[in-house]
């Protein structure tokens, strides 16, 4: 299997946990403080990754590259959980979805602004073909919108926007230091700094009143919400490129529109499945260009 399509399939993988877990944090967004979610998260996902990462005998990221490990690892595991955490308090799980769908959008334009990544006429119209599949899977259940949906919207848009810089300038340095420490490592940092300010602010005190099924939620959110989904992340920007990469996220809705299905037997309208349609579609057109780009600014040769 060549490194782009494992890199690719890692991706899809990924993002379809993500969108089973956008769910289960809409499901406890409401009784607990988004840091505090967020900090179980990733903390959960840091102590399954700890001995994987111990029995395989990986080492930390060299002391060089710990302050970018570091800032990374605040970005996308402290700065973006808040930020996507917080916006599901506002809006529905689909819109918020939709929101982080833009995502590949955002990736391809500071890419392409940084000169890390060519920005080709295949790859533009797969990413609007996928998007489109996007907005057409949802399109039933957009118009159902709380008060004040906007706010969320808006503060997913920041969350897109975060993840969308990590995996433009997290590709170098996953390739350096490899997928398992830099996820343990990034994944570790952020953590630290959410359970700091969680205990600070006193945002644990919720979970004393947790059911089973919230504590399930959680469950799924620290282990394939953070330790699997997210190292799975990291391997794929250490495969393909980060637009690529980034593309898998339109999966993100549709797996959680689809497991609303399969787990509470919510209808499956045809807009799902011509939706689900459009976004393979802009995956394959975006995936199938093959040219090489020359190598950018940074002195990396890409695949466009």
């Amino acid at each position: 299997m060549s490194a782009l399509l494992s890199g690719l399939l890692a991706a899809i993988v990924s993002s379809a946990m993500g969108g089973v877990a956008v769910g289960a944090t809409r499901f406890v967004a409401g009784a607990i403080d988004p840091l505090a979610l967020g900090s179980l998260r990733f903390g959960i996902g840091f102590v399954l990754l700890l001995p994987v990462a111990m029995v395989m005998r990986q080492n930390w990221p060299r002391r060089r590259v710990v302050p970018k490990v570091v800032a990374l690892g605040l970005l996308f595991f402290c700065a973006f959980p808040t930020l996507f955490n917080l916006s599901l308090h506002f809006t529905t799980a689909a819109r918020g979805a939709l929101a982080l769908s833009t995502l590949p959008l955002l990736t391809m334009a500071i890419a392409a602004l940084l000169g890390i990544e060519r920005l080709t006429a295949r790859k533009s119209v797969g990413v609007l073909v996928a998007m489109g599949g996007v907005g057409m899977a949802l399109i039933s259940g957009l118009a159902a919108a709380p008060p004040g949906a906007w706010r969320g919207d808006l503060t997913m848009l920041g969350a897109a926007l975060c993840m969308a810089f990590y995996s433009v300038w997290s590709r170098p340095v996953i390739r350096e230091c490899g997928p398992m420490p830099f996820t343990l490592a990034a994944m570790g940092s952020g953590a630290l700094c959410l359970i700091a300010v969680s205990t600070w602010r006193g945002g644990y005190a919720p979970m004393a009143q947790f059911d089973s099924a919230q504590w399930m939620a959680i469950a799924y959110l620290g282990v394939f919400g953070g330790a699997v989904g997210f190292f799975l992340w990291s391997y794929a920007l250490s495969r393909t490129t980060p637009t690529l990469v980034a593309l898998s996220v339109t999966i993100n809705p549709i797996a959680a529109a689809f497991a609303g299905w399969a787990l509470m037997n919510e209808p499956v309208r045809w807009s799902l499945v011509f939706g689900l349609v459009m976004v393979f579609a802009g995956i394959v057109i975006s995936s199938t260009s093959r040219r090489f780009a020359p190598e950018g600014r940074r002195g990396q040769a890409e695949v466009s």
